[in-house]
């Protein structure tokens, strides 16, 4: 359980019901994505499965990049920071959700560098292919498509609110010698790291 207590600038901070502690998620559309203008790669998709209401939508590019930063006082605490992403295309259909994969392509031929970076020198990486390479679960199909997935980049330390921490986080895959598409980049949480759901998708 959360309550939202400020939107701005396509961020949202919120605070856990039950603890008190801060959480804050950045929007897609505060992030800098490279060819987000040109609609034969990217387009934006309203969804209610976002709390930003929209999310970005692949097409196919070769070169992925993906790069914000956001500056606020954090309480101490120890923080994790995870983009939050989807493989495939979703709708609803006669009220079921249903996925599309026609675009779905490159992501589990090199992984993706995920890696942020502090203003006090911490710093987080971490690579991983998006999609399994053809070896599926013989009962539950590909793990990795059609559901929303946590991706986490690493763990960061606060001492102190004052002053404001900025913190820089990118995900990028270019290895221009193959195309990727089929993806819906919906958002970056960073949250306490104890707070985190046992019931989300995580991979590291």
């Amino acid at each position: 359980m959360c309550m939202c207590v400020a939107l701005f600038d396509g961020q949202q901070v919120w605070v856990d019901r039950v603890t008190g502690r801060v959480c804050l998620s950045v929007s897609a559309r505060a992030m800098a994505i490279t060819g987000i203008e040109d609609r034969r790669y990217w387009n934006w998709m309203p969804t209610e499965e976002s709390r930003f209401q929209v999310v970005a939508y692949l097409q196919q590019i070769w070169w992925f990049e993906v790069d914000a930063a956001v500056k606020f006082p954090f309480p101490p605490d120890i923080y994790t920071l995870s983009f939050r992403l989807h493989l495939g295309k979703y709708s609803k259909r006669l009220g079921r959700r249903v996925s599309n994969f026609e675009h779905t392509h490159g992501w589990e031929i090199k992984p993706v560098r995920f890696e942020f970076t502090t203003s006090d020198n911490q710093h987080g990486t971490s690579d991983c292919c998006l999609d399994d390479d053809g070896e599926q679960d013989e009962i539950k199909g590909n793990l990795k498509r059609g559901c929303w997935i946590d991706y986490k980049v690493g763990e960061f330390i606060v001492t102190d609110s004052e002053p404001s921490l900025e913190i820089r986080f990118s995900m990028k895959q270019i290895d221009c010698t193959h195309s990727k598409g089929g993806l819906c980049v919906d958002s970056v949480s960073i949250i306490p790291s104890d707070l985190r759901s046992p019931r989300r998708l995580v991979f590291k």
